[in-house]
């Protein structure tokens, strides 16, 4: 299970200000602390800061940041293809973009940019028409994206589905469709695309939050989920994860296994 940070943000206040300020030091500590959280990359997300023309270079400036206080990957959060390109340019090794929907606009101008760059990518199981309710419509979309994804030329194994999940409170009946969407994807091709989830949308403005989401990421791991972009502050959500890759049979048994899958 692949863990990606979701702190470096522009939607959390301390980065906003960070953003605004041009100040590095929250950039550096939230790249550092996910990455001793266990961290496998970490989500770079402008937010609603700066205007659609100032995104490349704010984006250029946290992956900067990002990068020079650990060694961890990016992945570029933006709805801007100029600011994802442009953190593609200054980032160190393989980046992941995040992302593209299943638009063939969208697609053809995104899945060349991650075969440009050597880049992963996360493809949205929605299109024109928004976010499918059942599973069968979820896996037609990611079907789309499969096909587009090799017709380009990228390889299936840096194709990141995410079937999209929406908050129990207002979406309770989508939750078993995601976790069926995800075993229905994991059959489209061979090799197989890979899978991740926005984990915090399960539980957005609903009570006991953690819970939510630390069980919902068990549950999808389950179903064969990846990878999702989480909250690394919640430290038994990353021990969920350690241990359920033991019981998925993922990481061979060990006492300290808690230890040993933050040092990995």
């Amino acid at each position: 299970m692949e863990l990606i940070g979701e702190h470096i943000n522009g939607m959390f206040k301390d980065i906003r200000e960070a953003i605004l300020k041009k100040d590095p030091g929250p950039i550096e500590y939230w790249a550092r602390r996910q990455a001793e959280k266990g961290a496998h990359w970490l989500d770079i997300n402008t937010g609603p800061t700066v205007s659609q023309a100032e995104q490349p270079a704010v984006m250029e400036w946290l992956v900067q940041a990002a990068q020079s206080a650990c060694k961890l990957p990016c992945c570029l959060d933006s709805t801007s293809t100029e600011a994802i390109e442009a953190g593609l340019k200054v980032h160190r090794g393989r980046a992941m973009i995040n992302s593209t929907s299943a638009e063939q606009r969208k697609m053809d101008i995104l899945f060349p940019l991650a075969v440009q760059y050597g880049a992963k990518i996360i493809g949205l199981a929605m299109n024109e028409q928004g976010v499918p309710k059942d599973a069968s419509a979820r896996a037609a979309l990611a079907m789309e994206l499969v096909v587009n994804a090799d017709m380009h030329g990228l390889p299936m194994e840096d194709l990141y589905i995410d079937p999209l999940v929406l908050p129990a409170n207002v979406a309770q009946d989508h939750g078993p469709e995601v976790l069926e969407a995800i075993r229905q994807i994991k059959m489209l091709a061979d090799p197989s695309p890979r899978t991740t989830l926005g984990l915090s949308n399960i539980s957005q403005r609903c009570a006991e939050r953690h819970l939510l989401n630390r069980t919902f990421l068990v549950l999808g791991m389950a179903a064969g989920l990846d990878s999702a972009i989480v909250d690394m502050e919640d430290e038994m959500l990353v021990d969920a994860v350690a241990a359920a890759d033991i019981l998925l049979n993922k990481n061979i048994y060990c006492d300290a296994f808690l230890r040993t899958y933050r040092q990995r």
